[in-house]
């Protein structure tokens, strides 16, 4: 068992624990992110599915033929982004109690950022999602 890190959404009712390391840990400018998180990216760290842990009432959102995200029926807090072939969750960053727990290490999908947001944070940026 590795490092155990815990969070939860707004209103307390949906908690989870990530088991281990990210498999990294990236904030997406991309349109369905922006829309889904009314905000203008998400920004999460991607761990093995079977790493996350949940209890607590979700719903989710299939936002893509390869994206389930998931929310507290609750609250609405928005918190996971789960592939649907069962290989990774991202969880978002801001959910984990320790806020400050994992810091971005890129920038993907730059080509769709709304125009007002500055990125000036000398880390690595892609058009779309990272060449592998």
């Amino acid at each position: 068992m590795g490092t155990i890190r815990e969070g939860g959404c707004l209103c307390g009712a949906v908690r989870f624990k990530t088991d281990g390391e990210p498999v990294n840990i990236r904030i997406c400018h991309c349109r369905n992110c922006q829309k889904s998180m009314g905000s203008p990216f998400f920004a999460r760290a991607l761990f093995d599915q079977r790493a996350l842990t949940v209890e607590g009432d979700t719903a989710g959102y299939l936002s893509s033929d390869a994206l389930d995200r998931m929310f507290c029926k609750a609250c609405g807090t928005r918190l996971f982004s789960r592939r649907t072939n069962g290989t990774v969750v991202g969880v978002a960053l801001a959910a984990f109690d320790d806020r400050n727990t994992f810091a971005p290490t890129e920038h993907i999908w730059v080509a769709e950022k709304i125009d007002w947001v500055r990125l000036d944070d000398g880390l690595p940026q892609y058009q779309e999602t990272v060449p592998q």
